[in-house]
């Protein structure tokens, strides 16, 4: 039998590799960026064309690499990071494992060129896919100049695949700003077609973020510092009335390092429970420095998920700097009183004898005396105490004449007065359970509909009882309705008395550009006022009660979360979103006909049984399950 195990070509294996390593053009200025960082670069230049998918441009003041280096680079496993598996364990850098350059090699054509400061010449290397086509001696500056082009130009399935710009776009921002909120001792700048979208000189941590984010951001942070044994944590959280719930800027870096970590996200949420609403979230930019030899980072090809040794430890230590952030900084309601204007409150003097208090009152009154009593009337009788004539002479002054001339008017002391109460016609009935009863007069009101706890329209069918959920079936109504909008362009408009200002980070204002057509064709109007801020000039007609400022912002989080690129995708996105935020809410009481105009409504749908999400709108309870209920 013939053997039938051999080993890939090189320029196979290094495919292989690249397709954990490089999965986007973000992923290559990433590992570009980082070995620049590791490099000591204190200026560090990113220029991309058509979201990276024609050149991505990395330009450095690092180090540089001899020519030896340079060729070496290429290689996979080559690095200067590491020499032996213990070094895994007291990683200080950014890269190590030495496949970054060979996978991006092994999948788009790169020219480097690079020097070091001792020396008076560089090198220039050409490589396209795995293969050298030049190397040679050239006159450029000191540090690194990575220029890649044609990414997954020989992999077409792979550059198929590849979003559309602004979804690449807006990857490539969020690795940027990853990196630049950790090093904020390191200028940046970021080009896309030749327009500047960031400008991050060297300064502190809260001015980068404040720089990244917007001023906004700068007035919602409360600072994180703890230094313990395990680990030193430092950072911000946003105070609790920020919260949002989608969009939130929420950040975990450890030792210079990007991470996901889901258990300590917890411990940060945990801290801010039953201050902010239920699914709501909170920003925090959280910086963990640690004992490298405590934490494992070759768990992921990214790098973007760590192992710590203690977990459960970290996670209260966390939990706790966070809460006493919120504590200090007055983020937690407080009886907070205020000093300036606080009563003097005297000093104990024990010499000093205390009277106990005297309540002095009239032995004499009895309000249940009355004036017949007084007179030597019967006991049985009762009359309010009479007041002085005086007094009611007084308050009735000018008022004899006036009674003299409608003196036929007072009825005849002869006649009996009956006086009558406002219970006096109160229809005694049989006892009834209050629910029941309610429920009963809604039923005969309604004589179609019956509206259950706020949330469940029911109504009788030829099969059943039907319950519809409001909620969804007002969602599923008018999500068709802005979808038709859309394509039709014929949205409806309502002006804005004083028109609301929006402000974005460049990785959103990306996907908002992106969306700006389908926001027109909803009745949006949104003006662009530069620097990131854009005008909301008019909202769709029938949300004027919701926030406009709010209600894109969560648009461009869902597209961008769900990274829609084809426009009907989009389309749907954005009417789902607007469909969901303006629906009836849960509680809402709905008149009879109010019911009956959803009901109707909602059948005339293409697909009234699921919201375009898949969320059931309805349900059909069968006469016969009904009969086994009460067998």
């Amino acid at each position: 039998m013939s053997d039938i195990i051999h080993l890939l070509p090189d320029s196979v294996a290094n495919q292989i590799a690249a397709g954990e390593v490089i999965q986007r053009p973000a992923s290559v200025i990433k590992e570009l960026v980082e070995n620049a960082i590791d490099a000591d670069a204190k200026h560090i230049q990113v220029l991309v064309t058509d979201a990276g998918k024609t050149t991505i441009q990395v330009i450095d003041d690092g180090k540089g690499m001899s020519e030896t280096d340079a060729r070496l680079a290429f290689e996979r496993h080559a690095t200067s990071k590491i020499s032996q598996a213990s070094d895994l364990f007291a990683l200080r850098t950014m890269g190590f494992r030495g496949e970054a350059l060979a996978s991006i090699a092994a999948v788009a054509q790169v020219e480097l060129k690079t020097r070091q400061a001792s020396e008076e010449l560089g090198t220039k290397i050409t490589i396209a896919g795995s293969k050298i086509e030049s190397h040679e001696t050239v006159s450029c500056s000191v540090g690194s100049n990575f220029l890649i082009s044609n990414l997954f130009f020989n992999i077409p399935a792979r550059r198929k695949f590849l979003k559309a710009n602004s979804t690449e776009l807006s990857n490539i921002l969020a690795e940027f700003e990853r990196i630049a909120l950790v090093h904020p001792d390191v200028a940046f700048s970021l080009y896309s077609n030749d327009s500047e979208l960031f400008n991050l000189p060297a300064t502190t941590l809260r001015q980068r973020i404040i720089a990244v984010f917007g001023k906004k951001l700068n007035q919602q942070l409360l600072n994180v510092e703890v230094d313990t044994s395990l680990i030193k944590l430092s950072g911000y959280v946003a105070k609790p009335e920020t919260a949002r719930k989608k969009g939130a800027n929420q950040y975990f870096f450890v030792n210079g390092r990007y991470m996901r970590h889901p258990y300590f996200h917890k411990a940060v949420m945990e801290a801010y429970e039953k201050l902010i609403p239920v699914g709501e979230q909170i920003s925090y930019f959280i910086y963990i420095d640690i004992d490298p030899a405590n934490i494992d980072v070759n768990i992921h090809p990214t790098k973007t998920e760590i192992k710590f040794e203690n977990e459960q430890a970290i996670w209260q230590i966390i939990s706790a700097a966070v809460k006493e952030s919120l504590g200090k900084f007055n983020a937690i309601p407080t009886i907070d009183f205020d000093t300036a204007d606080m009563p003097d409150i005297p000093v104990f003097d024990n010499s000093n004898a205390f009277v106990q208090p005297q309540v002095h009152y009239n032995s004499d009154f009895n309000p249940f005396k009355s004036a017949s009593e007084s007179s030597g009337g019967g006991s049985g009788s009762y009359s309010r105490p009479s007041a002085s004539s005086a007094d009611w002479e007084a308050l009735y002054g000018g008022m004899g004449r006036a009674s003299k001339m409608n003196v036929d008017i007072a009825p005849d002391e002869s006649e009996e007065v009956v006086e009558t109460s406002a219970y006096s016609s109160f229809e005694v009935t049989p006892a009834v359970e209050p629910s029941l009863y309610a429920e009963q007069a809604v039923a005969e009101k309604s004589n179609q509909y019956l509206q259950l706890k706020g949330r469940f329209i029911l109504t009788s069918v030829k099969s059943g009882l039907m319950l519809i959920d409001q909620h969804r079936a007002h969602i599923r109504v008018l999500f068709d309705r802005y979808i038709a909008q859309i394509i039709k362009k014929q949205g409806i408009s309502q002006g804005v008395l004083f028109p609301e200002v929006l402000q974005l980070p460049p990785s959103e204002v990306i996907i908002l550009e992106s969306i700006m057509d389908e926001l027109v064709s909803l009745g949006f109007d949104v003006s662009n006022l530069g620097g990131g801020s854009f005008a909301i000039n008019a909202i769709p007609e029938g949300v004027e009660g919701l926030n406009p400022v709010e209600l894109i912002r969560n648009m461009i989080h869902t597209a961008q979360e769900k990274g829609g690129d084809v426009r009907e995708e989009v389309q749907t996105i954005l009417a789902l979103t607007l469909a969901q935020a303006s629906a009836i809410v849960y509680g809402q009481v709905l008149t009879n006909k109010e019911m009956s105009n959803l009901v109707d409504n909602l059948f005339a749908c293409a697909a009234p049984n699921y919201t375009p999400d898949g969320n059931i709108v309805l349900y059909t309870l069968k006469e016969d399950e009904i009969d086994k209920l009460f067998k």
